[in-house]
């Protein structure tokens, strides 16, 4: 009888193992393959979309109030207090359903008070704005972006040829404000 329960419980024991084995080598496989569904589908998803990266000579371009003439200047937020100002290369056309306002015929003394104003709103919450460069789904140059880091957007290039660049949120800064107020009430 002892034979016959070895025998049982090695059936038992050495068949679940080896069914365990192969529930996980399939879930294994399964994984693989979706992961590898994934990762094809993205290319296909993610190609239109550009990038907006860190840029120091774009910070000290845009604070040197050096205007360039291959952008059109745009501006988001409040008139006195921008959120963020872009400059899109003029080769390229903004998606006219987005919410920046062109600043045309930008010079040095209306980027110098852009700038200046957009300064003095970050300077009251002890925040800096920071340069970045933006570019099209194949790394080349479309413009630059000028905001506080936590203004993010997405740049996408849409099959009509236009860009669609949308604007951070128009309470960039009163979410600082809210935050401030919470932590004065809880006395912090």
């Amino acid at each position: 009888m002892a034979g016959q329960g070895d025998m049982l419980r090695e059936n038992f024991t050495g068949g679940s193992k080896m069914k365990g084995r192969r529930i996980g080598f399939f879930y294994s496989i399964m994984i693989l393959m979706l992961c590898s569904s994934i990762a094809a589908c993205s290319g296909s998803l993610f190609r239109n979309y550009g990038r907006i990266d860190p840029d120091g000579e774009v910070a000290q371009a845009v604070e040197g109030y050096r205007v360039n003439s291959e952008l059109r200047y745009y501006v988001s937020g409040a008139d006195l207090y921008p959120n963020a100002l872009m400059g899109l290369n003029k080769e390229h056309r903004l998606d006219p359903s987005t919410l920046w306002k062109e600043a045309p015929g930008m010079t040095t003394a209306k980027l110098r008070e852009i700038v200046d104003n957009m300064k003095t709103k970050a300077s009251l919450h002890n925040v800096f704005q920071y340069g970045f460069e933006m570019s099209d789904g194949k790394g080349r140059p479309i413009g630059i972006w000028y905001s506080v880091l936590w203004a993010p957007t997405l740049v996408r290039m849409n099959e009509d040829g236009t860009v669609r660049i949308d604007t951070p949120a128009l309470d960039t800064y009163e979410v600082l404000e809210r935050d401030s107020v919470m932590d004065d009430s809880s006395g912090k």
